[in-house]
């Protein structure tokens, strides 16, 4: 998340280039030679970075990529320290602007690159994220990991049970295994019921959300869980793009024409998150199912009507966070339902 900054003041432009153990940075400075040095990317490593940047007289601009876990702790170290102005930056974004600068792939030149992108490219402020929404973000994706291995657990149990060589210990180890997965489970959701309910701003979103057809509080906490720390100033596209869910086409003159598909470059967590509303909305609400039925009746296959209707979802997610008012499908589909009524599609091919 960011913000644009009017900051003029920054004549030193550090890189830093994250990886899980180590950092290279890169720091250029007018009249000065290019510095690097290498850091730890602990707490310590850090505090002893801070403390090499605290030595220049003016103020340092910093720029890094996001890299999830591996780049966090350092951006809010970063943050919280004087003198430095931080930019955390889209790797794609900086992946382009590489392509002009560099042949080598290494990470100190990658830190040079990241120096150089500071000093030359329109600065955008990072916003720290709140602590809650934080919170929510890890308990949501760690929940969403048991349900994986939950999943994994059921259908060792599916085999053993049909199978005449599996040991009766090996079904009962089973069984108790899938038991303590879903204690932790249930577990792990009351705690973040409970963090929803310390903020009033995050859980009246929590509330909106459950007001649409097919999210119930299980999707719900998943879902806020990786909205919750977005920009406000996001607009509905930039959500669906971060999502990974916006169309890509493929045409070219009159030989290239290859199927649209979604881009898959966003926020994993997010769209698989949706994937199992989108499902149970197609059944229950009469507007996202007519809208489900008419793609497939424009020969959309099921799997692409159901993208769709995920796309449509999170559409509407943005409108009711924006308008503080609970889902209302005549307002995301203000002719869809009547048409439907009125002139019934033909059966798809």
């Amino acid at each position: 998340m960011s913000k644009p900054t009017d900051s003029v003041q920054a004549t030193v432009f550090c890189g830093i280039d994250v990886s899980a153990a180590t950092l290279a940075v890169a720091v250029i400075e007018q009249d000065q030679p290019l510095q690097q040095r290498e850091f730890s990317n602990r707490a310590s490593g850090h505090k002893a970075l801070i403390g090499w940047l605290g030595k220049r007289q003016s103020m340092v601009r910093v720029s890094l990529e996001a890299t999830g876990i591996y780049s966090l702790d350092l951006a809010l170290a970063l943050d919280s320290a004087p003198g430095i102005e931080l930019a955390v930056l889209n790797p794609k974004m900086v992946n382009r602007f590489a392509q002009t600068l560099r042949r080598s792939k290494t990470d100190a030149a990658d830190a040079i690159v990241l120096a150089e992108y500071s000093g030359r490219m329109p600065f955008m402020a990072w916003q720290r994220p709140s602590l809650h929404g934080l919170q929510l973000r890890a308990m949501g994706r760690h929940i969403a990991a048991l349900s994986v291995e939950h999943t994994r657990e059921r259908n060792r149990l599916h085999t053993a049970e049909a199978s005449q060589a599996a040991p009766r210990c090996v079904i009962q180890d089973l069984r108790r295994s899938l038991a303590a997965l879903e204690r932790r489970m249930v577990k792990m959701r009351r705690e973040a019921r409970a963090l929803i309910a310390k903020d009033a701003a995050i859980d009246e979103r929590f509330r909106l959300l459950t007001s649409i057809p097919g999210i119930a509080a299980t999707s719900a906490l998943q879902i806020l869980g990786e909205l919750v720390l977005l920009a406000p100033e996001m607009t509905v596209r930039q959500w669906v793009a971060h999502c990974g869910l916006d169309p890509v086409h493929r045409d070219s003159g009159s030989s290239v024409h290859k199927p649209s598909h979604i881009s898959r470059a966003g926020n994993r967590y997010l769209r698989r998150a949706l994937y199992m509303p989108a499902l149970s909305a197609v059944r229950w609400d009469a507007h996202l199912k007519a809208f489900y039925e008419l793609l497939q009746a424009r020969h959309k296959t099921k799997l692409q009507a159901l993208i769709a209707v995920a796309r449509k979802m999170l559409h509407a997610i943005h409108g009711i966070f924006r308008s503080q008012t609970p889902y209302d499908g005549q307002k995301l589909f203000p002719a869809l339902l009547h048409c439907q009524t009125h002139n019934p599609l033909p059966s798809p091919i």
